[in-house]
């Protein structure tokens, strides 16, 4: 429960539509629920704006489609991150409005179909009047799509308007300086890039907005499967980046969002 729903509870109350037993039935699984196996944290986005994500590596499919049945109910959005067409298949079996993105490995549950396309049209309208609001996620190259969809899907369940700039690496800086109106209309820039890792810094000196910088595993030997991109972001002698873990798609749309807001 967000803090709209909250508030529709409360002034149910207030105008007699429902009972105060009906009430604590829809807040009785606040703060958390325990279903044995995990403790589902309902109050999350009453406190954080987000609701708890589902981490699936690890984790069973009889467990992840507990977990989202229980999440079900309180009547947010769902994202399971690291998940796998298996696990969608699972999970589509209980719940038909499941949307998996094979790139991003995501499953999205949209808590409500029409409110969700509702509230995008809204998003669009406000971006008509400020387009400073929008998210561009920037990749260095095709191979690191993958972490960028993941942040992507993040953002979006959040409800941010997202924009794609992939594959335009140092290795042709062109592609990029020919994007530089797409650079300067974003309010945060997710920036995703592995080898060397060179590209947040590159697109920090363009803009003076945030940049989030996001080491991925790919490249050669050298690379340490992601550290040497990781160690030259946070290296970074351009002011204005913040750097998350390597591969975290989730953390970087989950940042950019908290900026947004």
């Amino acid at each position: 429960m967000d803090n709209g729903g909250l508030v529709r509870v409360l002034k149910s109350i207030k105008e007699n539509k429902i009972s105060i037993e009906e009430a604590l039935q829809k807040l009785k699984f606040l703060p958390f629920e325990d279903i044995g196996f995990a403790k589902i944290d309902h109050h999350r986005a009453l406190r954080r704006g987000f609701p708890e994500v589902i981490f699936c590596q690890n984790k069973t499919k009889g467990q992840i489609v507990s977990i989202i049945n229980s999440m079900v109910k309180s009547g947010n959005n769902i994202l399971a991150t690291r998940a796998d067409l298996e696990i969608y298949n699972s999970v589509k079996k209980f719940n038909g409005n499941a949307q998996f993105n094979k790139l991003a490995n995501t499953i999205f549950i949209p808590a409500n179909i029409k409110k969700t396309i509702k509230e995008k049209n809204i998003i669009k309208s406000k971006n008509k009047k400020n387009e400073s609001k929008k998210i561009l996620i920037v990749t260095a190259g095709t191979s690191d799509i993958s972490v960028a969809e993941e942040a992507a899907v993040t953002a979006e369940a959040a409800g941010n308007e997202v924009e794609r700039l992939y594959d335009v690496g140092v290795a042709g800086i062109h592609r990029l300086l020919s994007n530089a109106k797409k650079l300067q209309e974003a309010n945060v820039l997710i920036v995703v890039a592995g080898m060397e890792g060179a590209l947040p810094s590159v697109v920090s000196g363009l803009v003076d907005k945030p940049v989030i910088a996001v080491p991925t595993s790919v490249g050669y030997g050298a690379s340490f499967k992601g550290i040497s991109p990781l160690l030259t972001m946070l290296n970074s002698c351009s002011p204005g980046i913040v750097v998350v873990n390597i591969d975290n798609g989730f953390g970087a749309g989950y940042f950019a969002s908290l900026i947004n807001k």
